[in-house]
């Protein structure tokens, strides 16, 4: 009876996709002979619910064999930057290399796909793969990719825009080829994992068990890892990003009561192609009032970011030490404000650089008279936005970080800055021409939003803080889904979103300097006369309470400020910068411990690494202009794991 009760809602979901598929198949009917409609049919309607159900069923499969492999229930190809790096491989190929493309669209996907894991694998190796540490540093290579991938779109127009929207996982077909190709790979797969099903079930288990049992560890996980990355890919390279099937499958099998390894290996595949069968089904449904416009895949992630939401706090999870104890063995300078000064002079060094010191036609240069004067024009509003924006980033990781107890929390890692995202979407959806109040308003919207939604299923689930964190890339994926979902359009609003995407600073005038300057100003100000509030938050809510904190008003006075200055920051940087993460860290690193002076020299600090950030943009690649968020995420990346890493030998 339970077990029948377990298999009623999939059942009732692949009907429910059986009947949309008939729908679509009734409407493709030729009538009367109709030669183009049997063309239709034969080569776009049914090529694509296979693909949909053979799609689904492949990153079912590889998301088992990653999560089995690396003993990590939220390890997928989206989480691990796998799919990320395989758009990153073509859209690099496609410009320089295009006879890859032609020769093997398979093997460049392969290509980046394995090197985005290599690079998660290498970083997170010394902490034993631990969950919070491999999907953190999925996240970081993912966004770093997507980045990349995103300024080689605005660098060459048109010529890759294309890529992007399929890219963005539609399903749209136009012959079996595809079809023909996941399945067999899929067969392939499936014959691997039945064949692994010994290795597969003691790799599950802790390294030792693993070695005493005859597994030659190393390159079982890595030849697994890399079956698994081969599929995936091939799904990528077939039909774009598809998201959040590879996590929700194998998790859902097990919910659904697979329990042997062996029920999973055939029950993820099957709730993998149901599922993507279903969204694509609905995705087609709404397509009369412009539904296929939105890709199936980021359909996918913005049903999967709740669904992930939902199913964290029913995982069993690896556990390890709190990564609450990083926060704890902070030391505390002698002079801190010799230090602030030592910050604050760093800051105005970093300005004076970026203002005198840069290439030109006849190489290295310091301006000086009449050129400074014209270059000026140019140079001081890029400084002056981004030491505002990375001020504020910085302010707003601090509050959060001591908010949630976590020393890896950060507007970027909780999803705030995409939720900021998701609001400025809004705003042009329903103006494009809107003007820049309006769109600081739809971003603090959306990241207020964000904020408040993972604080409040935190709070509700009892989230310990690597759960939050994990929350907090659910948030951000499904608020990216709905960017995604509009850049895909290919409008002039996708290009402003993609422009935005990337953090680039080089169209920032007197006007956006001045606004940000104000708003840094007016946003970090009160967050100093939150300081004993920040003091006092870390030890806990009953302590606070006991200590005469206004607890519900603090909490809420606090997000608000973070979201709005998370908000105004991401308006002028994008999305991605890692500043929020970065700038506590080493405020706290340098000895400032004590609240008013880990928030001063986190600003300071902050601001000076996006002014570096945004110098180095305009630099490296002149007379090209390369975004800034770029830049500061590939130093904020490696800290981010270097903390990671440095957290685990501390505890050893």
């Amino acid at each position: 009876m339970t077990s029948r009760r377990v298999l009623l809602p999939w059942a009732a979901m692949a009907v429910l996709a059986a009947v949309l598929f008939a729908w679509k198949v009734r409407d493709a009917w030729p009538v009367g002979g109709d030669h183009l409609q049997w063309v239709i049919l034969q080569n776009a309607v049914l090529p694509r619910a296979a693909v949909a159900i053979l799609a689904g069923a492949a990153l079912g499969l590889a998301g088992l064999l990653l999560q089995r492999v690396l003993r990590n229930a939220l390890a997928e190809p989206s989480t691990l930057g796998i799919s990320a790096g395989a758009q990153l491989a073509m859209a690099l190929a496609t410009l320089f290399a295009p006879a890859l493309m032609i020769w093997s669209v398979g093997f460049v996907a392969f290509t980046g796909g394995i090197a985005a894991v290599a690079i998660i694998l290498a970083l997170t190796w010394r902490r034993g793969l631990e969950p919070v540490s491999v999907v953190l540093a999925g996240m970081m290579v993912a966004l770093t990719a997507n980045a990349a991938s995103a300024a080689l779109i605005l660098a060459n127009g048109d010529y890759l825009f294309s890529l992007f929207i399929w890219g963005g996982g539609s399903l749209v077909q136009q012959s079996w080829d595809p079809a023909v190709t996941i399945g067999s790979r899929l067969a392939i797969g499936l014959a691997a994992a039945i064949l692994l099903l010994r290795p597969l079930a003691i790799l599950g288990l802790d390294d030792a068990s693993a070695r005493s049992l005859g597994v030659a560890l190393h390159a079982s996980r890595f030849a697994i890892v890399a079956l698994a990355v081969w599929i995936a890919t091939t799904v990528v390279a077939a039909v774009g990003v598809i998201g959040f099937v590879g996590l929700a499958a194998p998790a859902l099998a097990t919910l659904s009561g697979a329990r042997t390894l062996g029920q999973r290996v055939v029950a993820a595949p099957l709730i993998g192609a149901i599922l993507l069968w279903l969204t694509d089904g609905l995705v087609q449904l709404v397509s009369g009032v412009g539904g296929e416009r939105l890709p199936t895949g980021a359909a996918t992630a913005l049903l999967g970011g709740p669904l992930l939401l939902w199913i964290l706090p029913r995982l069993r999870m690896m556990e390890w030490p709190s990564l609450s104890t990083l926060m704890a063995a902070s030391r505390r300078a002698a002079r801190p404000s010799a230090i602030i000064v030592i910050a604050l002079v760093a800051l105005f060094g970093a300005a004076l650089a970026a203002l005198l010191i840069g290439s030109g036609p006849e190489g290295w240069s310091v301006a000086t008279g009449s050129l400074l004067a014209d270059l000026s024009q140019w140079r001081a509003p890029r400084i002056v936005v981004a030491a505002a924006a990375g001020a504020m980033l910085a302010a707003a990781g601090v509050m959060v970080q001591r908010l949630t107890g976590n020393p890896l929390a950060s507007p970027e890692v909780l999803g705030v800055g995409t939720g900021a995202g998701a609001g400025l979407t809004a705003v042009l959806l329903v103006n494009a021409a809107a003007s820049l109040f309006w769109q600081i308003a739809g971003a603090a919207a959306g990241a207020l939003g964000a904020l408040l939604l993972i604080l409040g299923v935190a709070a509700r689930g009892k989230f310990g803080p690597e759960r939050l964190l994990l929350g907090g890339v659910a948030i951000g994926a499904a608020a990216s889904a709905v960017i995604t979902a509009v850049i895909a359009m290919g409008t002039m609003t996708s290009y402003t979103l993609l422009t935005w995407l990337t953090g680039s600073t080089a169209q920032a005038d007197a006007t956006q300097a001045w606004t940000a300057l104000a708003l840094a100003v007016m946003l970090v100000a009160p967050a100093f006369l939150a300081v004993r509030w920040l003091e006092i938050l870390p030890l806990g809510g009953e302590t606070a309470k006991s200590l005469g904190v206004p607890l519900k008003r603090a909490r809420f006075a606090v997000v608000l400020l973070s979201a709005l200055m998370t908000a105004a920051a991401a308006m002028f940087v994008g999305p991605l910068s890692f500043i929020g993460l970065i700038a506590p860290h080493l405020a706290r690193l340098v000895g400032l411990g004590r609240a008013r002076d880990h928030l001063l020299g986190a600003v300071l600090l902050g601001a000076a690494l996006m002014v570096l950030s945004d110098w180095l943009a305009r630099m490296v690649a002149f007379p090209y202009q390369l975004p800034v968020g770029l830049f500061a995420s590939l130093i904020g990346g490696p800290y981010l794991i270097y903390l990671l890493s440095s957290g685990a030998r501390s505890r050893h």
